[in-house]
């Protein structure tokens, strides 16, 4: 096969995959769920089968144990987030006042006039009151989610498909891998199935190592938090922890939102500069300890790649494209190297003397 016909072929069936996404997008999320959540459990499914077990009753035990765990944490975390939710929506009007207490002498320094007296009031109770919204807004959500029919639909369609798709998957899966294998052209078999090895190992070393990192992140951040006293410490420190996905992210927003907290509670600088050295210890001991015993840097990807394909996986799918968009960065950056190499060993790279 000429090098045109290969680079169509491949480029016909990247068009095609990318058609079926946009066609089947308002379905697709409980399904592609599924397949993550099969991608990331299968390696347990192939440990219990070494004990002779079939691999249906094994993708069941593992399944299972999954649903309950995702179930108990829920049970243990979703209360105290929504009781700091809570908290920070009735206390988001004071905050507002130490705020603007802090800014009006800086105003002050910088020689700004405001011609209406009133204008400073008004503007204050302007933004407290919309502030004080949004946050009682967003404790409601889960309330506005029950008390609409579709929305529920939805969600009990997305929580009973979900699961079912990541049963048939991981029970399925050695066939499903020789069916995709069988269906290469033969041609190109050999390159193809090394590149989705590469794929395979980048995917699955990345996923699974930052997610450990994130939850080792969020646990130790909220902790510690708690143990100094920062309200809301429980809360920002499991977001720190869900933002460390994404290298760095997670731990500049946690750094950012207790640094605030701190101060608008009140705190000495001693206090805020505790908080401070909380998020600048996790970072030293995630960049040092924590990543390195968990995955070798082999199998990392940049942190501004990572931002870059989850904005732009949202921008075009949502959700569905989020969680699209690390496999595919994933995926993109193993076929670049490919390319390059192969770009490096061709005629066009290569001086002659």
């Amino acid at each position: 096969m000429r090098l045109k016909d290969r680079i169509l072929f491949w480029l016909a069936v990247a068009a095609g995959f990318t058609f079926f996404l946009w066609l089947f997008q308002p379905i697709l999320l409980p399904f592609i769920t599924g397949i993550i959540i099969a991608y990331l459990l299968n390696p347990l499914v192939l440990k219990l089968e070494r004990f002779n077990i079939k691999r249906t009753l094994s993708a069941v035990i593992i399944l299972v144990m999954f649903i309950v765990t995702v179930v108990l944490l829920l049970i243990l975390v979703t209360p105290r987030i929504y009781q700091e939710m809570l908290q920070l929506a009735q206390a988001a009007p004071g905050y507002i006042d130490v705020l603007w207490q802090r800014i009006e002498p800086v105003l002050q320094m910088l020689q700004i006039e405001i011609s209406e007296a009133t204008l400073n009031e008004n503007l204050r109770d302007l933004i407290k009151s919309n502030i004080s919204s949004t946050l009682n807004l967003s404790t409601s959500v889960l309330g506005e989610i029950v008390n609409s029919g579709r929305a529920l639909l939805d969600l009990l369609i997305f929580f009973l498909i979900t699961p079912l798709a990541s049963f048939f998957l991981m029970k399925d899966w050695p066939s499903l891998a020789s069916w995709v294998e069988e269906m290469l052209p033969r041609n190109e078999k050999k390159d193809v199935m090394q590149l989705l090895g590469k794929i395979d190992r980048k995917i699955a070393g990345f996923i699974r190592g930052q997610m450990i990192v994130a939850i080792v992140l969020g646990i130790l951040y909220a902790l510690l938090l708690i143990i100094i006293g920062l309200q809301y410490g429980f809360l920002i420190g499991l977001v720190s922890g869900i933002l460390s996905i994404i290298p760095l992210f997670g731990s500049i927003v946690g750094l950012l939102l207790g640094v605030c907290t701190a101060l608008l509670q009140g705190g000495s600088l001693v206090f805020v500069f505790l908080v401070a050295g909380i998020f600048m210890l996790g970072q030293f001991l995630e960049g040092n300890f924590i990543t390195p015993k968990i995955m070798s840097g082999s199998v990392g990807l940049h942190p501004l790649w990572i931002l870059f394909a989850l904005m732009a996986g949202n921008s075009l799918l949502g959700v569905l494209g989020m969680l699209l968009a690390i496999p595919i960065a994933a995926s993109v950056g193993v076929l670049a190297e490919y390319f390059i190499s192969q770009y490096k060993s061709s005629k066009y790279y290569e001086t002659k003397e």
